[in-house]
């Protein structure tokens, strides 16, 4: 069998190897420290008085159908996106691929090839898509992150106030499924409830700008209970009750936030508490997204709780858990670009 390594590194490997004969090394020790066998170094040491004799040839192998040049016009086509070649939606799978390699190259391709060529020759990976928005204003989110949240900081920063991210979230009794180990071709069975029971859950990201900490508060509600204005209001008045002083609350533009006359009531007596609004149709701009996602589809991921009772419990153990990681929910600042200084 023919070693590891490129043409040049063989050629390399051999002139060394009849170098180290040459000046008397034994046999056996060049073959240990090379990694060769013994009859290796003698036949190289006989094509040395050869032209070309240690040169290394290239392996021979079968010829790629797709030349580079049509592997370079195929992801141009994959850039385009499937409907614009026919496809109902934007889904690019192997078998999609070999067709449209086939329609363009002329080249038939089965769908286990063509995922083992997209990878190793386009770097092309199976990956889930991110939600964009059509709604969603780039420029005035970027223009929030470098305006608004320097200044929310600096205004929260002079009235001595702590800044409360927050946002809502639900848990159904049915799991989040996501993929687990298990032997090939034998796809896991998960006992879980078909009630759609839920659990209602607000939560906020908390920040002192001056002492440059992070918390995190949360409140749950009973069981198919939605949020409405008087839930937000209770929160507020928990987060007050906690821990007292002023506070800025940072909130998307949800009809139960600063649109409902409840909590318009309650912030008219509450003059110490000031309200924010994140970009429109930018959730990631919220760092209390990630206390969801690290969550559900973390901590809770294909659990199947026997009841709402069950459910909450783990709910709670949970959101305990990441309060007591200041770092992990410093880390979900970092990630929705909102940071704790001024630059």
């Amino acid at each position: 069998m023919r070693p590891k390594g490129s043409p040049e590194e063989l050629e390399r490997r051999r002139t060394r190897a009849v170098q180290l004969l040459e000046q008397g090394e034994s046999p056996t020790v060049v073959a240990r420290i090379l990694g060769v066998t013994t009859p290796s170094l003698h036949r190289w040491r006989r094509l040395a008085g050869q032209a070309d004799g240690l040169v290394a040839r290239p392996i021979r192998g079968r010829p790629r159908l797709l030349t580079d040049e049509q592997l370079q016009h195929l992801e141009h086509l994959l850039h385009q996106g499937a409907v614009v070649h026919g496809w109902p939606n934007h889904l690019w799978t192997a078998a999609r691929v070999a067709v449209l390699i086939h329609r363009h190259f002329g080249i038939q391709y089965h769908p286990d090839h063509v995922r083992k060529l997209l990878k190793r020759r386009l770097h092309w990976t199976s990956q889930k898509p991110q939600k964009h928005p059509r709604e969603r204003n780039d420029k005035e989110v970027e223009r929030w992150i470098a305006d608004d949240w320097p200044r929310i900081l600096r205004q929260a920063f002079q009235r001595r106030a702590r800044i409360a991210l927050l946002d809502e979230s639900g848990f159904l009794l049915s799991p989040e499924v996501r993929r687990t180990l298990a032997p090939r071709g034998q796809t896991p069975l998960q006992d879980s409830s078909d009630r759609h029971d839920r659990l209602s859950v607000i939560s906020a990201i908390t920040l002192s700008p001056q002492a440059l900490r992070v918390g995190l508060h949360f409140m749950l509600l009973g069981k198919n209970e939605n949020f409405h204005g008087e839930e937000v209001v209770l929160f507020l008045q928990q987060l007050k009750g906690e821990v007292g002083g002023p506070w800025t609350i940072v909130w998307d533009r949800n009809q139960i936030h600063s649109k409902a006359k409840v909590v318009k009531a309650w912030l008219a007596k509450h003059p110490e508490v000031v309200v924010e609004d994140f970009p429109a149709h930018a959730p990631n701009t919220n760092p209390d997204e990630d206390v969801w996602s690290w969550t559900k589809y973390g901590q809770l991921s294909n659990l199947a709780p026997s009841d709402v009772a069950e459910l909450r419990q783990h709910i709670v153990d949970a959101l305990l858990t990441l309060r007591n990681q200041p770092q992990l929910l410093i880390s979900f600042i970092l990630h929705a670009r909102v940071p704790l200084l001024l630059a």
